[in-house]
């Protein structure tokens, strides 16, 4: 069994998730005037509701909260805060999913107090209803169990996170060297999911530049946890 339930989410269930939840938003008889994606995760399915939708004002707000490694790292917050004026437009606020809720709910306060919309609504592809704070508007799948959803659009950043996490850990445990293909069998244990060698080379690549492991002196394929 996988250390962390993770499922591998391909494009085209993205834009299929995209185009029922705007069905959903249709058959509510609710129409915004303006969608406001939440960054980074809510620009995708912003862009395809825009188009399903077929809305042409589209904006972004920025929250961080989660960290490296599926894991929560900070409070939620507004990176780039700013003001404009919303007070004649529907909103709709969009995210990829709401996990913990505390993205949505720090966006939703930020545009109800800075941006005084004359109303605001929540969509999001799924809601992990036993863990978040909110409820969506809009959703499309109710997610019952916790799981990560590894979205195509972190691909490559998730796969660095987890490979940097997996050395971390094992570290811990005494071990230090890797090879390449040692990293990727244990990857697919721990989350057990295959994103594929070219994501695999790019995530390795990546922690040979930040220094998290370094080649081993004398051998072609091994290298140090730093």
């Amino acid at each position: 069994m996988p250390k962390v339930n993770t499922k591998l989410v391909a494009w085209e269930e993205v834009v299929e998730w995209c185009r029922k939840l705007a069905e959903v938003i249709e058959g509510s008889g609710w129409r915004p005037d303006i969608i406001v994606a939440i960054a980074r995760g809510g620009y995708v399915p912003a862009r395809l509701l825009c188009d399903f939708l077929d809305i042409h004002d589209l904006i972004s707000i920025q929250i961080l909260h989660w960290g490296k490694a599926a894991e929560i790292t900070a409070k939620a917050h507004v990176k780039y805060p700013y003001t404009i004026d919303l007070s004649e437009k529907r909103v709709l606020l969009v995210d990829d999913i709401v996990d913990t809720g505390d993205s949505i709910i720090v966006a939703k306060e930020y545009i109800e107090n800075h941006w005084k919309p004359q109303e605001i609504r929540v969509a999001a592809m799924q809601w992990i209803s036993p863990v978040a704070k909110i409820k969506p508007d809009y959703f499309v799948d109710e997610v019952k169990e916790w799981i990560w959803y590894q979205y195509p659009w972190t691909r490559a950043e998730d796969t660095t996170n987890f490979f940097e996490k997996i050395v971390s850990e094992k570290k811990k445990e005494g071990k230090v060297e890797w090879t390449f293909e040692e990293l990727v069998k244990e990857f697919k244990s721990w989350y057990g999911i295959d994103v594929g060698e070219a994501y695999y080379k790019l995530s390795f690549n990546r922690l040979l530049k930040t220094g998290v492991l370094k080649k081993k002196c004398g051998c072609k394929n091994t290298y140090i946890a730093v």
